[in-house]
């Protein structure tokens, strides 16, 4: 699994990415998609990646939707844009609340990775219960502290996870 972190960091890292998210929720559940990151590490957040040169945000989002879940969505309203920097990564990622439009859910691949080295192993709604029992270090800051559905679509501003915020 350390070569799955050197992977990621040779593909993902060195470089400013920006990246899209779709927070989809239904029956008061939000998709989730878990992450390999390597030496036994995980990491969960909604479905996302990052963008292709000449794509919109919403053009890359739909496409990173259907890739990591089988499913179409309609692109709602920006919810908030984060900023994660821990090197080698560096990331700004725009969040926008999204529904679906059509498609089952599956566990998707990522195209940017070989078949050896797919970072997704699983998909699926999670409550938020179910979200807080993952432990923090596994899971996308913005749901560390989250309390209900309401508080995700209320996400205003500029994120950066190092104790600052900018609204």
């Amino acid at each position: 699994m350390e070569n799955l972190e050197k992977e990621i960091n040779e593909k993902f890292g060195g470089r400013l990415r920006t990246r899209v998210n779709g927070v989809l929720i239904i029956a008061d559940k939000i998709l989730m998609v878990k992450h390999l990151m390597g030496n036994g590490k995980c990491f969960w957040n909604v479905p996302g990646g990052g963008m292709d040169y000449q794509s919109t945000a919403p053009e890359n989002l739909k496409r990173e939707f259907l890739e990591e879940t089988g499913i179409t969505i309609q692109i709602g309203p920006l919810l908030t844009v984060t900023e994660f920097l821990k090197p080698p990564l560096h990331a700004v990622e725009l969040f926008f609340e999204v529904s679906k439009e059509s498609g089952t859910l599956t566990k998707g691949t990522d195209p940017e990775l070989p078949n050896h080295s797919q970072l997704i192993e699983d998909v699926r709604f999670m409550s938020l219960e179910e979200i807080h029992k993952i432990p923090n270090d596994e899971k996308h800051h913005l749901f560390w502290k989250i309390k209900s559905l309401n508080d995700i679509r209320i996400w205003k501003g500029y994120f950066n996870f190092e104790n600052k915020c900018i609204k």
